[in-house]
């Protein structure tokens, strides 16, 4: 029973930011390189077993140090974080079920074991 309650209780450890780039940029994207991003819609899936607002709250701040490919981006004046939700199912689950282009191949991957190939996809210039 205690163990069902610590599972109920957990909460979400998956979360999207929905980004909006507003123009083509280029930007360095830690061991990446420099990355190319055409305008339009993004959203970025994440997770975070502890700390996870803390997390989030870190990546919506400009003037940070840069530590997950996702810094990068956020860190951009060109990049808009529109919207944040909170999931409860795996990363790789949300990410795959999210759709879109991956435009930059390895994006917010280095860790993930499920071939999803990018956790930045591309939803296009409108959605």
């Amino acid at each position: 029973m205690a163990f069902q309650e610590r599972i109920q209780t957990a909460g979400p450890t998956t979360y999207r930011l929905i980004l909006f780039v507003s123009s083509p940029l280029q930007v360095r994207a830690g061991g990446l390189g420099v990355i190319r991003l055409p305008a339009g819609w993004y959203v970025y899936t994440g997770s975070a077993r502890r700390n996870m607002e803390p997390r989030i709250a870190r990546h919506l701040r400009r003037d940070k140090r840069r530590r997950w490919h996702i810094d990068y981006l956020t860190g951009h004046p060109g990049v808009v974080a529109v919207s944040v939700t909170r999931h409860e199912e795996p990363e790789c689950v949300v990410n795959r079920r999210q759709g879109g282009q991956v435009v930059v191949p390895g994006f917010g991957a280095a860790d993930c074991r499920n071939r999803c190939g990018s956790h930045l996809r591309y939803l296009g210039r409108a959605l």
